[in-house]
């Protein structure tokens, strides 16, 4: 007889979500829970291979200390869990359409019943307190419908056990990383004076979503950000139907995605001749970059790239109030970041072999911006680049 798990195509092995069960487990005994109610999308994906655009209805897995996790959500997306994860179907759980945006009750008024139902109302149940997907109003129905259970924040618990990335994980990173060269090279193809920013938005995604001859690319959890001049300055800015002018420089961040997993990488355009803090300011933030990639390797300290990279800003006269990097991998919009740990001062996380991160090293000063960056896998004696592009300002006379 066909198991569930041989019917759907995972994109991991059974063992490896077993491990990955295990990991949890182990950080949930270690914080005194019985229950974890995971509502990141990463963080479903992760642990049961959960893939599907549902992110923006209330839905969760759930963990306890052994068994099968449980998937909840909306009904109709219920067979999308059949369909990607290797659950059986009894541990599919859905509510009804009328919890969806009702005013009269909430989904988790449901959940409630079904954690009450299997015994674990009066246990400490960790939930994702300060997470984009897990709002108030949950938390209030819980606390509500549960009166005699014990709630534990557990936030980025999950994310902390998939910090170190296995090697089918990295296989997957370097795949997006040739999806996002053949983007960047797209755009230095494309771009020119005259062109529309929206038309050449287009082409970063026609780039991204074919991807490369052997495999596909997939949407990337932030979408294209390409301020231009003055725009530049703010850190976060997408697009418009503007024409690119010469004269202006216009930095692209932009990450290429397999199967979920993000490579990001950004690259700066100048349209004419750069003014010379553009080339003064590429020197030092290379400089710099390679300065902070001599301290990526296992053993270090996280504080140890930043502090490197900084130490060459300040000595060019340069002041980046931002942190420099954060950790990367699987993830789900509004953001590409793994939210555990951070390239700045004071995080003395020590980085471990296969921890990936996205060197930062964006500038936004008063009316221009750069931003030259680079993804990379933590090794032994140095970092793996997931990527091969130009580390350059890019020049378009």
């Amino acid at each position: 007889m066909t198991s569930v798990a041989e019917s759907v195509a995972l994109n991991f092995s059974l063992a490896e979500y077993a491990k990955r069960l295990f990991k949890t487990r182990k950080a949930m005994q270690a914080q005194g829970l019985d229950v974890l109610i995971v509502t990141d999308p990463a963080n479903m994906a992760w642990l049961t291979g959960y893939d599907g655009w549902s992110f923006y209805v209330h839905q969760c897995v759930i963990v306890t200390l052994e068994g099968e996790p449980i998937w909840f959500g909306r009904g109709i997306d219920a067979n999308g869990a059949k369909r990607t994860t290797y659950l059986k179907h009894d541990n599919i759980i859905e509510y009804p359409d009328h919890y969806v945006q009702s005013n009269e009750r909430h989904p988790m008024d449901f959940l409630s019943g079904i954690i009450a139902d299997k015994g674990l109302g009066n246990l400490s149940i960790g939930v994702e307190m300060d997470n984009y997907y897990f709002t108030a109003a949950a938390y209030a129905s819980l606390q509500k419908h549960l009166p005699n259970a014990s709630f534990k924040d557990c936030l980025n618990l999950v994310h902390w056990q998939r910090s170190v990335k296995s090697e089918a994980e990295l296989d997957y990173m370097r795949k997006a990383g040739k999806i996002v060269e053949v983007m960047h090279q797209r755009i230095r193809e494309t771009v020119k004076p005259g062109l529309r920013k929206h038309e050449l938005v287009a082409e970063i995604y026609d780039a991204g979503l074919r991807g490369v001859p052997e495999y596909g690319g997939d949407y990337p959890a932030i979408v294209p950000l390409l301020p231009s001049g003055a725009d530049a300055s703010a850190s976060h800015l997408t697009w418009n139907d503007k024409p690119m002018v010469s004269g202006e420089g216009t930095f692209f961040e932009i990450a290429g995605v397999y199967k979920r997993y993000h490579c990001p990488l950004s690259r700066t355009v100048f349209l004419g001749k750069p003014d010379q803090k553009f080339l003064d300011s590429e020197k030092a933030v290379l400089e710099g970059m390679e300065a902070g990639l001599e301290q990526a390797k296992a053993g270090n300290y996280c504080e140890d790239i930043a502090n490197a990279f900084f130490a060459v800003l300040k000595k060019n006269g340069i002041i980046k109030d931002s942190r420099t990097g954060y950790s990367i991998g699987l993830s789900y919009p509004p953001d590409w970041g793994e939210h555990t740990m951070s390239l700045r001062k004071g995080d003395k996380t020590i980085m471990k072999p296969g921890m990936t991160f996205h060197f930062m090293t964006g500038l936004w000063l008063d009316d221009w911006g750069l931003e030259i960056t680079e993804s990379i896998v933590i090794g032994e004696r140095g970092p793996e680049l997931l990527s091969n592009v130009p580390r350059e300002l890019v020049i378009i006379p």
